[in-house]
């Protein structure tokens, strides 16, 4: 989602609501107690398992190489301790506010407009999972889940992020337009605007989307005075044309 995009609307206990360029409403639902307790088991599992296994390779090396016992130890718990503090922010960084547990839960991390986070949000809200892991078991941040407007802990308060549920084909459509962005003339925002156009364009009014395909042709490079005469149907042609891989 990019900022000249998007907008937002509205807010409310369920969803947080987004006002898009083409006027059709872009509605996340947000996710609650279930969904990100779900994630994080998943997420929790995938850290014992890496920590298991490096465990294995670290005894292992150690009892052919015959290191010291202050090394053995280093080799043993240093790796896990960097994994269960960093698996978080490094993964939601690479992943644009996922993890493969948020992924597989259909959840992502955005900011409370839609946008993805910033590096500054991400590593804000996972440096306090120190205040949400209190006392134990997350209960502070499972009760500030069961208790806030949005279902957020206390480290997504402190960032301004909230949990969204993505749209089934959400992935789908962002690897195409990733492709497109690279195939096309486009710039990556130009691609996902115009693909967004064209895939809601018999939802739009017909002076609304009239006005969106000249100005992006117009961005695109196209004069203005030759559209003069373009009908609906030429105009989404026209469009199309836009996400023609160039040879």
């Amino acid at each position: 989602m990019h900022e000249q995009g998007l907008k937002v609307r509205s807010r409310n206990i369920d969803s947080l609501r987004i006002e898009s360029i083409t006027g059709v409403d872009v509605e996340l639902p947000l996710a609650g107690p279930g969904g990100r307790s779900y994630a994080f088991i998943i997420d929790w599992h995938i850290r014992v398992l890496i920590a298991l296994f490096w465990l294995l390779i670290a005894m292992i090396i150690a009892n052919v190489t015959g290191i010291t016992a202050d090394l053995v130890k280093f080799m043993i718990f240093g790796p896990p301790t960097v994994i269960y503090l960093f698996y978080h922010p490094v993964l939601e960084l690479a992943m644009s506010g996922q993890t493969p547990g948020k992924r597989m839960a259909g959840v992502r991390v955005v900011t409370r407009n839609g946008q993805p986070p910033s590096i500054g949000a991400i590593l804000i809200r996972n440096v306090f999972r120190l205040v949400d892991s209190l006392p134990a078991f997350y209960t502070v941040g499972l009760l500030s889940t069961l208790v806030t407007r949005d279902s957020v802990r206390i480290g997504d308060l402190a960032a301004g992020t909230v949990l969204v549920y993505l749209p089934v084909n959400s992935r789908k459509a962002s690897q195409r337009q990733a492709v497109l962005a690279t195939q096309t003339r486009l710039a990556p925002d130009e691609a996902e605007l115009v693909s967004d156009v064209i895939e809601r364009w018999p939802q739009l009014a017909p002076a609304t989307r009239r006005q969106l395909a000249v100005k992006l042709l117009v961005r695109a490079g196209l004069p203005a005075t030759d559209m003069d005469n373009f009908d609906d149907a030429r105009l989404a042609a026209a469009l199309r044309d836009l996400l023609v891989p160039q040879r």
